[in-house]
């Protein structure tokens, strides 16, 4: 069995998908249909930057998925045999839905924008933060984040891979949250170039902006069940999935139970279809059994052809 996987934040970069527009119709058409929906020129953005425009959260959430569906088109132009399962890292989910179809590909963009302009405008720049620590367990980071947190906001957001756990909240919380991580036996303790703290209570008014949009959107059950990030297991109901796309928003990243539950179900072969290979090497942490391949470029789609 094998499962699709698609990218979160921070995988973006200035050029993705441009091989894949070039070499494939279907993926050029996947860049055309975002514009259209979006009403502006993104894949200008996408492939010629600035970076600084491309890494706001507003642009950088539609770009990544843009890039991954691109990618998935172009994997089923060359008859490549699609998935048993699907999941996303945080954004990823709406990219893993769109794959599935469950969301259609104008409204994903369009509700990516909407929940990247409502994470930004949750708390005022310079407010909240985000740090990695790396070579904690979640049992200790949690610790860890509720050490630090006092009268404010630190909480685990991302649960990445057995020694990679990303907590989020107040500025001054998430630095403290530095220091007692390392006296804990951190191996790195770091801060993370975000614009918001991502996954955690701060992002409540985000969490309500995006049920108010979910609302109007139609959810298709999936043809292929969705690992959610929430409850880190298989989704198919369209109610269900509204809510946990809700919930997200404020909730925790469980990638590694989650990428644990797919080996757990019989899959052997993970496929990261967009930009970066961020989540292949977490799920080569996570779980040795699973083959991970990247689907990012039309070099990489060959090589999966071949």
């Amino acid at each position: 069995m094998q499962a699709f996987v698609f990218p979160g934040q921070g995988a973006q970069a200035v050029g993705m998908g441009r091989d894949l527009a070039e070499a494939y119709p279907a993926s050029r058409a996947v860049f055309e249909e975002v514009d259209e929906a979006l009403g502006e020129k993104l894949s200008e953005m996408i492939w010629e930057g600035p970076a600084e425009a491309l890494t706001l959260t507003a642009n950088a959430q539609p770009a990544l998925m843009a890039t991954s569906i691109a990618a998935l088109r172009a994997l089923e132009a060359e008859g490549i045999a699609g998935p048993d399962y699907v999941a996303g890292h945080s954004l990823g989910e709406y990219s893993a839905l769109c794959a599935a179809g469950s969301l259609k590909l104008a409204d994903a963009a369009r509700l990516l924008r909407l929940r990247g302009q409502a994470m930004q405008e949750a708390v005022p720049v310079g407010e909240g933060a985000m740090a990695a620590l790396l070579g904690l367990d979640l049992a200790t980071a949690e610790a860890v984040a509720a050490e630090a947190a006092g009268s404010e906001v630190c909480e685990a957001a991302n649960d990445n891979d057995p020694g990679q756990v990303v907590v989020s909240g107040h500025r001054g919380a998430v630095e403290r949250a530095l220091e007692i991580a390392k006296a804990r036996g951190a191996r790195r303790a770091v801060l993370l170039p975000v614009s918001a703290p991502f996954h955690c209570a701060l992002m409540q008014p985000a969490a309500a902006a995006m049920e108010t949009a979910l609302m109007d959107v139609e959810i298709s059950p999936p043809r292929v069940p969705l690992v959610a990030n929430v409850t880190a297991g298989p989704v198919t109901d369209p109610d269900e999935i509204r809510r946990l796309l809700v919930r997200q928003v404020t909730g925790r990243v469980r990638w590694r139970e989650s990428v644990e539950w797919m080996a757990g179900a019989g899959v052997t072969r993970i496929i990261e279809v967009g930009a970066g290979k961020a989540l292949s090497g977490m799920i080569r942490r996570i779980a040795k059994t699973i083959d991970t391949k990247p689907a990012g470029t039309a070099a990489d789609v060959a090589a999966l052809k071949e």
